[in-house]
């Protein structure tokens, strides 16, 4: 079924092109210029805290006084230690508890929540100020840049996978929730009506329930563009899709949404001018199914123009999931660096290559070899040499100063004169137990190694250190559920000597004893999806889910002990 493009649909790729375009100029203007546009920004961010405590703490006044560049950022490492969330933490819960003027001017516009390194989340405020131009005027440029890609992406409808707007309250009385559902929820009407679901959909708590509303209402119509950070999300998709299929096209072709799925009386009013009866579009959905078994989304959204999701970083085993799935012609473009706490830039072509906002962030880096260091060498963005690798720290409009992303990037090819960088692994993706530093990507590699060496599939894989038996815990989900436990111990054999090749610590170590022979596991089959299913259970968000794939988590290892075959 190839619907015809509505009214709405060229209004919103003109009106697009044009408040698009007018940003990507200024994105452009900045870029041509970095170390200009980063004592501008640098300046702009302090003079907008200067009056808060945080800024009369760390002497902004006098760090603004310096005559130029170079001075400025002396004064201000000399001012403004590197920091992580913790340190900011108290001048948050002071904020979240009513006071103004702590760490932002005013008070928040709202928090953003994620997972932190202690048992407590990270509380990230999100100002007016960055609101406005990270989420509003750099989103118009990322909805301009799917145009230039694709000109008739927003020719046909979208399916965008945010998080619930409002999750709760800070004492004070602000909102916390997802920014990227604030984000849809304020984007312009003509935007809106291309979007498949309302925002409601995203308040359902049954996790199953979601899926099947998003999929029930994606699937009937012929979708252009599908927009979630998560790649596992496209996988959840289409389980969704492989076990409702027929339940689907019974609702499509009735116009009803399934009493099966646990979808809340509120939602389910809201999603009653979505439902019409389509016998034409469900008649459709079942010849698919009788031509080719599995429905996969190539044959259910022939027209999809774009695919925006993760692809960099640790993403590869779940991309695997759906790999030959979707339309040749379509585009799958990286989402781009990006995290609760800072969108660092935007993907603007077919690359994995990160465009960097040097007029809305300040950003330092420490090459990699200097991560450990205790006095590391700090660079300006116009000092970043391609091909090698750094951690990033940035300076926002939204409080944080100098907070270290704990991530590594590696530099590409510029954007005019400022340099790009795609997201390599977590700085916490690299273990260690005795000095080994077993990096998440070289265990990654060490696996796809031994796939093709031996000819045994994985759907799924992951590891963990185990300090008290120092050693490392290999689990697997093979694609064929009949391999032995032998079959596997054997594979693990062959990760182990790819690791030994790839690592000269962990040769030196493994050959040593102190870290011991790697210990085997099989998985049950879907053994990704249910962890994560666990996980959200627990109250983790689906769209914001990360893991890294080898870890020293006993928390995430003991759900991983509960999914081993017997």
């Amino acid at each position: 079924m190839k619907e015809k493009p509505s009214f709405n649909s060229y209004l919103a790729t003109a009106l697009l092109s044009i408040a698009g375009s007018i940003q990507y100029g200024k994105l452009k203007k900045a870029s041509r210029n970095p170390r200009k546009a980063s004592e501008q920004t640098l300046r702009r961010i302090l003079r907008n805290g200067k009056d808060t405590e945080y800024g009369r703490l760390h002497d902004f006044d006098y760090i603004l006084a310096a005559k130029d560049d170079v001075e400025l950022y002396r004064r201000y490492a000399e001012k403004v230690k590197v920091s992580d969330y913790e340190d900011f933490r108290p001048f948050i819960e002071r904020h979240k508890n009513g006071e103004a003027d702590v760490l932002v001017p005013g008070h928040p516009y709202m928090y953003a929540t994620t997972s932190g390194t202690t048992s407590e989340p990270k509380w990230v405020p999100i100002t007016d100020v960055y609101l406005k131009n990270v989420y509003g005027k750099m989103t118009k440029v990322w909805l301009y840049n799917f145009i230039k890609n694709r000109p008739h992406v927003f020719y046909g409808p979208i399916v965008s996978i945010v998080g619930k707007v409002i999750e709760g309250y800070a004492p004070d009385g602000t909102v916390f929730g997802s920014v990227s559902g604030v984000t849809q929820r304020d984007c312009p009407k003509f935007v809106k009506k291309l979007y498949t679901a309302p925002a409601e959909v995203f308040t359902i708590a049954d996790y199953h329930a979601r899926y099947y509303a998003i999929m029930r209402l994606g699937i009937e119509h012929d979708t252009h563009l599908v927009v979630t950070a998560n790649p596992s999300t496209i996988v959840e998709m289409q389980n969704n899709v492989n076990e409702y299929f027929d339940d689907y096209c019974n609702d499509i072709e009735h116009g009803t949404m399934s009493a099966k799925v646990n979808i809340p009386d509120d939602v389910r009013k809201a999603l009653v001018p979505y439902l019409k009866p389509n016998p034409e579009r469900a008649a459709e959905l079942r010849a698919l199914k009788a031509q080719y078994g599995t429905v996969l989304p190539k044959h259910y959204w022939p027209n999809m123009q774009i695919l925006n999701t993760w692809k960099c970083g640790n993403t590869q085993v779940y991309l695997d999931k759906f790999k030959d799935s979707f339309p040749e012609s379509m585009l799958h473009q990286e989402f781009g660096y990006f995290s609760t706490e800072c969108r660092f830039g935007l993907v603007l072509d077919d690359t994995n290559y990160t465009v960097m906002f040097p007029h809305y962030h300040y950003y330092e880096f420490v090459a990699e070899d200097e991560i450990e260091s205790e006095n590391p060498h700090f660079l300006q963005l116009h000092e970043l040499e391609q091909g090698k690798r750094y951690c990033p720290y940035v300076t926002t409009f939204a409080g944080l100063y100098r907070y270290n992303m704990n991530d590594l990037v590696e530099v590409a090819t510029p954007f005019l004169n400022t340099p790009r960088v795609f997201l390599i692994q977590k700085i916490n993706g690299i273990v260690t137990m005795t000095g080994e530093k077993l990096h998440e990507r070289q265990f990654i590699a060490a696996v796809k190694a031994a796939e093709e060496a031996i000819g045994r599939q994985t759907k799924f894989f992951v590891g963990f250190a185990d300090l008290e038996q120092s050693a490392y815990h290999f689990y697997y989900e093979f694609a064929d559920q009949n391999t032995t436990q032998a079959d596997a111990e054997a594979f693990t054999a062959v990760v182990d000597e790819n690791l030994k090749k790839m690592n000269i610590e962990y040769e030196a170590k493994r050959a040593s004893f102190r870290v011991k022979d790697p210990i085997t596991h099989r998985l049950v089959e879907q053994s990704f999806e249910k962890f994560k299913a666990a996980c959200i259970a627990e109250g983790a968000r689906d769209g914001q889910f990360k893991m890294n794939l080898l870890m020293q988590d006993e928390k995430r290892h003991a759900k991983f002990k509960a999914l081993v075959v017997d």
